[in-house]
């Protein structure tokens, strides 16, 4: 088997760190990607480093407000905004985004702004139609196999549903949100398997809930979802779904137990991370934790320390010492959040070079 069939990651996921210099025009502007690749994304994740704001969610899939600017999901339990005054993100370009200003969404505040984007490649906004038998009326999905991402659409019926992923493999981790209802983001994970859930804007330990999933594990061509459940299949509700399965040197979604010591836990990837993103299912009270490679305090050399928390709106923080590694990262934070002594922690992680490429070369650490 080929180490990878990726060599270039930046080709279906890139991180942005980008500052806003001028917010008191009312002008365009626009930011090009850092990768070796072009990426024109389909799924934007953007979050402010310096001041308190939400996470802002965007895709070609839920597309524009019927106006300039797409429709934002926030990670918190509100709806989906759908109407803007064009300060919003306004365009997914070949190799980048526009947004207007003033900005006024909490991803890009007032100068001076220091923000971070997470992007990822679906299908270029080219939806199929869902067709499983059984399946849940009015939705489609826009995959992308190579890479193991797709964003499905659909709508609730109130009774037991399946939706068509389009990857053509078992995905390990699907995050769904009600577009349109106060409710909390689900998130499906293999390694508490499909009879719990976590939330994506909350603290809470995995819980054991069969209405989410119907106690049921996605295949390779399907996820179900349970009946009459608002945040993820009431009836006549209107939901989206991100769908990611592994790729060997691209991708991986895990588990691992903190040892509370500063020579933490070592989790192997097979990739040299460029981000990666921790929960503890098992301790309370703790948040999920996206450290990036590119937000390093002053260097590009380990530890790294500064994470941006998913379900808050503070400012990143630098409390979770953790190392990069060629082949996978390492905990060097001794409790809380990433590494206490004895927790179970769940990850999804991304990669900025596979271990060994397709030809065999070596990737080299930080």
């Amino acid at each position: 088997m080929a180490y990878t069939s990726i060599d270039d990651p930046s080709a279906y996921f890139q991180t942005k760190i980008y500052t806003d210099g001028d917010a008191t025009t009312n002008d365009t502007t626009s930011q090009t990607f850092d990768g070796n690749s072009d990426l024109q994304p389909d799924l934007m994740w953007f979050k402010s480093r310096n001041v308190t704001g939400n996470h802002g969610w965007m895709d070609t899939s839920r597309g524009k407000d019927g106006g300039t600017s797409f429709k934002t999901l926030f990670v918190t339990d509100a709806a989906e905004r759908t109407s803007s005054s064009g300060y919003d993100l306004t365009s997914m370009n070949s190799d980048g985004f526009s947004y207007g200003r003033p900005n006024q969404l909490d991803w890009a505040h007032d100068t001076p702004a220091n923000n971070v984007v997470w992007a990822w490649k679906a299908n270029g906004g080219s939806r199929t139609t869902n067709t499983e038998s059984g399946n849940n009326p009015a939705g489609g999905f826009q995959a992308n196999t190579t890479a193991g991402f797709s964003i499905v659409d659909y709508t609730g019926t109130g009774a037991v549903g399946t939706m068509a992923h389009g990857l053509g493999a078992v995905p390990k981790m699907i995050i769904v949100k009600n577009r349109g209802r106060v409710k909390d983001w689900c998130v499906y994970h293999a390694s508490i398997e499909e009879t719990h859930k976590l939330e994506l804007n909350l603290t809470s330990v995995k819980s054991d809930d069969n209405a989410v999933w119907n106690d049921t594990a996605p295949t390779s061509s399907v996820f179900t979802v349970g009946p009459s459940d608002e945040r993820t299949n009431a009836n006549d509700d209107t939901y989206v779904a991100y769908c990611f399965a592994e790729k060997q040197g691209y991708s991986k979604f895990g588990s691992y137990t903190g040892n509370g010591n500063a020579d933490g836990a070592f989790v192997y990837l097979g990739f040299k991370p460029a981000f990666v993103m921790i929960k503890s299912s098992s301790k309370a009270s703790q948040s999920w934790h996206m450290l990036t490679g590119k937000i390093a305090t002053g260097t590009n050399s380990n530890p790294l320390t500064d994470a941006v928390d998913a379900n808050q709106s503070i400012a990143e923080r630098g409390t979770f010492t953790t190392d990069f590694l060629s082949n996978g990262f390492k905990i060097r934070h001794v409790s809380g959040g990433t590494g206490s002594s004895g927790e179970t922690y769940i990850y999804m992680a991304f990669a900025e070079s596979p271990f060994v490429s397709s030809e065999g070369v070596p990737t080299t650490a930080r």
